[in-house]
């Protein structure tokens, strides 16, 4: 059986997100639709408030009651969630 080597790089630790540094504060402006199998989640837009990307506007997924106003704290903002297919169709949004 071969002995497998193991790369280790200068104590730093590698994620295989993109998750680097503080979770950043967003402010939900937009809510888009109802998205999951059963519409458990809801795709709003985001202000950035803080962070690399502050004043950026993106859209993200949000499990859980969610309305226009409310704060998000975001692990990353490099990735942007895809646009959701129609509108609100189930909750108290519709």
């Amino acid at each position: 059986m071969a002995s497998k080597k193991q790369n280790v790089r200068d104590g730093k630790t590698e994620s295989k997100g993109s998750f680097s540094g503080e979770p950043v504060n967003a402010i939900v402006e937009e809510i888009y639709a109802r998205t999951g199998a059963r519409g458990e989640v809801t795709q709003v837009k985001a202000r950035i408030l803080q962070g690399r990307n502050e004043g950026k506007t993106m859209r993200r997924n949000v499990k859980g009651p969610v309305k226009i106003g409310d704060y998000l704290i975001l692990r990353e903002t490099e990735i942007e969630a895809r646009r959701a297919k129609g509108k609100i169709t189930k909750g108290a949004h519709s």
